[in-house]
């Protein structure tokens, strides 16, 4: 039977008290009662089993086991830094991209985005999208959503790979094998793509710019696509 999980902040074994929205969600939406088996995970990679042992109208109280380090989570830490995008795409993006396993998201502002700006309320909602991805997909971390900053101040430890239509090297040539907790940043440009003097100066900066295929991929479908290529041959 499949554990219900929910989000708690700080993991301890033993008797804990779940308020809030995790409380309601468990109570009124999935319906929990005493004796049923639960999951508990952090956000930032620890996870713990435990038992429901009441349930009202305010709280939920659950005796967790001792947290443990998840066993979902990839070797790679991967950030995706992904242009301003138009409508909803932006949630399509960290949904999915949630699922697939990064870490971290950084949006950009770039000179040919149509959005030149993420409001609080935009900032807030992608973070909530974020939090109800990590725990729908079974995974103990929840990735952080950073502010937008300017494509010129985008900082990256490790390997950072540029989408790039007019890259002459696939992914495959060029992406080294990356030992375990290398840190890898993704980058993917507005509907517009990046202007050239953009893409440049990341390459100048030190990014490997590659092509994903003869096909033209939108700009919300490229950073799924980028990061399903790196992170899903883990599952073969």
């Amino acid at each position: 039977m499949r554990r219900h999980r929910f989000h708690l902040r700080e993991l301890e074994a033993g008797e804990i008290s779940v308020v809030g929205p995790e409380a309601q969600h468990l109570s009124r939406v999935l319906r929990v009662r005493p004796g049923d088996q639960v999951l508990a995970f952090d956000g930032e990679g620890l996870e713990a089993r435990g038992e429901v042992s009441d349930v009202d109208d305010a709280s939920v109280t659950v005796n967790l086991q001792e947290p443990q380090p998840s066993e979902v989570e990839s070797d790679l830490q991967v950030t995706v830094a992904v242009a301003l995008l138009k409508g909803d795409k932006l949630s399509d993006v960290v949904r999915r991209c949630t699922e697939l396993g990064a870490v971290r998201f950084q949006p950009l502002l770039t000179k040919q985005a149509d959005v030149p700006q993420l409001s609080a309320n935009k900032l807030a909602r992608l973070q909530r999208v974020a939090r109800e991805a990590a725990k729908q997909s079974g995974r103990s971390v929840v990735p952080e959503v950073a502010p937008a900053i300017p494509l010129e101040e985008l900082q990256w430890q490790g390997v950072a790979v540029l989408a790039h239509l007019r890259a002459s090297e696939p992914l495959a040539g060029a992406l080294p094998q990356l030992p375990e907790g290398t840190g890898l940043t993704l980058i993917t440009g507005p509907e517009g793509g990046f202007a050239a003097e953009e893409a440049q100066s990341l390459v100048d900066r030190g990014a490997t710019p590659v092509y994903l295929g003869k096909r033209i991929l939108r700009a919300e479908t490229a950073p799924i696509a980028l990061l399903s290529a790196i992170l899903l041959p883990e599952a073969r």
